[in-house]
């Protein structure tokens, strides 16, 4: 198989990113293969649960990063991986994995994707989905209190508390690495098809 494209998809919480990223799952199909960076927080299984639900997920530390960067490395050269599971209600890894086929079309999803270098230099196209911040904090509400078994009361005391300073720290500044901004991400129907024609072109 030819070396596959990688695409960094960056943002902020709740900015629409897993948006895009299933549109261009809709639209490429099987030729596409998606990774998130949430997969890749550390289990923290050293602590108690109450103490893991304490810690900032917002922050570089939170993740194993260099375990991401190895298995995209893996993905690039052909072989499958075996990518963890990570628990958002009990907040560690689980001890299943995740066999995952190398494709054409890698996408790796993230807030902080674009933070890291070593990580940056492996993307191929990198995408930022800016979106205004009153609309991503009501969006994470609604998907840490449904998907997540959050109360609202944690949601944005976290956001407050950790979410948007590490947003205005680390993510916000990440903007300037991409190739593409796209406003809204997959609600932006112009730019989601040029980025598709783009992704296509390169598979030629």
């Amino acid at each position: 198989m030819d070396k596959p494209i990688i695409i960094g998809i960056a943002g902020g919480t709740g900015s629409g990113k897993t948006t895009l990223v299933n549109k261009l799952n809709d639209i490429l199909g099987d030729e596409v293969v998606a990774l998130t960076h949430d997969y890749y927080y550390k289990a923290n299984d050293h602590l108690e649960l109450e103490e893991r639900k304490k810690l900032n997920y917002d922050h570089p530390n939170a993740f194993e990063t260099e375990s991401l960067i190895k298995d995209l490395l893996t993905l690039k050269e052909g072989l499958p991986i075996k990518r963890p599971i990570y628990s958002f209600v009990e907040h560690t890894r689980e001890k299943e994995t995740v066999t995952v086929e190398p494709k054409k079309v890698i996408i790796v999803e993230g807030i902080l994707i674009f933070e890291n270098k070593e990580l940056r230099d492996i993307l191929d196209i990198k995408v930022y989905v800016d979106t205004d911040a009153d609309v991503r904090i009501i969006r994470r509400i609604l998907r840490d209190v449904k998907e997540r078994g959050r109360d609202l009361d944690s949601v944005i005391n976290q956001y407050l508390n950790t979410v948007k300073i590490m947003h205005e720290e680390f993510v916000e500044p990440s903007k300037k690495h991409a190739d593409i901004i796209i406003p809204e991400g997959g609600r932006n129907e112009v730019a989601c098809s040029m980025l598709v024609d783009k992704i296509r072109t390169l598979l030629k």
